[in-house]
């Protein structure tokens, strides 16, 4: 034991990458994903859900006001209604495009049918409420809950007089693409980070802090070439391989995931993607692929060993596939620039962004350029190791 102690505690990289640094960065990483939780959650209590009813019942809209919930109501008779467009394809139009969050259809006289419906002899089915929503918007998803629960309490006290959604109608207004965007902006921005992570960590320890484990680094030293020239080498040929890996794992991820969800997406379709969206996920991958094999060149040229370059590893794991994570917290690319100027988490916003068909151009631009010059710098750092003795041997 106490050889084993005087080994670990006696190396202070040791102890930084498997103590110190583990804990700080989930500290600073949790504390920045809590602050924007924090932000998104108050914004959305302030949010008022658009919703259009037809043929509002007195009895309902006292229940609406007296619940609490935070809807804004817009009033539709039936008249009204039919002249705007036939069976209310102008607001189901609206809910589609997610300006409005829902659109509840009352029978006529509603409140009349209920009070002479008994469910014991009656020989017709019940008065139906219609309420249509689109479940790709987080709004609309929210204030159908909502909206249901109020609705069902109601029920309850009236015994069972009225259904809601009872028939053959398709009340759930989302597209494929806004199904697709929604489950693919929530999980793929995580396996992706998460996949070239992977493959970089699997091949690039063993690159360089294995050959000094080896010994054989000492003669690609004293060969005649630039020191600048070894690292661009090394850090070209290992994401070459890396990227390989990564895209391997998307494109398997890609034709996986509606088998995943068991058949409970299956108006799910990639195809909604077109060459841009891959195109710019493609240059994404690889601008970041760059960065993090510089980043895990660098730590294994710190490292004796393969062993102790895997620990050091470690924390910028932690980091990446929390970067990742983030991704399924928002509704989409953030807005704000300096996002894009942090390497890792640039690229997960915009996989984000792009899965959800809110990602700028610009931001592509911004985020491929700042992992471009964050690569360099990196590189010269490895160049500037490779040039010294102290660390290589």
């Amino acid at each position: 034991m106490k050889k084993e102690f005087a080994r670990f505690f006696g190396d202070k990289r040791m102890v930084m990458s498997v103590i110190l640094l583990p804990g700080i960065m989930i500290y600073v990483m949790y504390t920045f994903m809590g602050s924007a939780l924090s932000d998104q959650f108050h914004s959305a209590d302030d949010y008022q859900y658009r919703v259009a009813a037809v043929n509002l019942p007195a009895s309902v809209e006292q229940l609406i006001q007296t619940s609490g919930f935070p809807f804004e109501l817009e009033h539709l008779d039936t008249a009204s209604a039919d002249t705007t467009s036939a069976n209310w394809s102008f607001h189901t139009a609206r809910i589609e495009e997610m300006s409005l969050d829902l659109l509840v259809v009352f029978p006529t006289e509603f409140e009349q049918l209920i009070m002479t419906y008994d469910p014991l002899t009656a020989a017709i089915p019940a008065p139906n409420v219609d309420i249509y929503y689109n479940s790709a918007s987080p709004e609309s998803g929210e204030a159908y809950d909502s909206f249901c629960s109020m609705m069902d309490s109601y029920e309850s006290m009236l015994a069972n007089k009225f259904d809601i959604n009872n028939s053959d109608e398709r009340y759930d207004l989302a597209s494929d693409k806004d199904t697709t965007a929604q489950v693919f902006a929530m999980l793929l921005p995580m396996l992706l980070m998460t996949f070239m992570f992977s493959s970089c960590a699997s091949i690039a320890p063993e690159s360089i802090a294995g050959e000094k484990e080896r010994g054989t680094i000492a003669t690609l030293l004293v060969t005649p070439m630039k020191r600048r020239d070894l690292a661009i080498g090394k850090i070209c040929s290992l994401s070459c391989i890396a990227l390989l890996g990564g895209l391997s794992s998307f494109i398997g991820t890609m034709l996986s995931i509606p088998k995943l969800m068991g058949g409970q997406m299956d108006n799910m379709d990639a195809s909604v993607y077109g060459a841009s969206e891959y195109a710019m996920i493609l240059v994404i991958i690889l601008s970041t692929v760059l960065v993090i094999v510089s980043a895990i060149s660098v730590i294994s040229a710190f490292a004796k060993t393969v062993k102790e370059a895997s620990t050091m590893v470690s924390p910028l794991m932690i980091v990446t596939m929390l970067f990742g994570i983030s991704g399924m917290f928002g509704g989409g690319a953030a807005t704000s620039l300096p996002v894009y100027l942090i390497p890792l988490y640039n690229s997960a916003q915009c996989f984000s962004g792009i899965f959800s068909f809110t990602c700028e151009p610009f931001q592509v631009v911004l985020t491929v350029i700042t992992n471009l010059i964050c690569s360099g710098v990196l590189v010269f750092i490895l160049t500037r190791m490779f040039s010294s003795e102290k660390i290589m041997y």
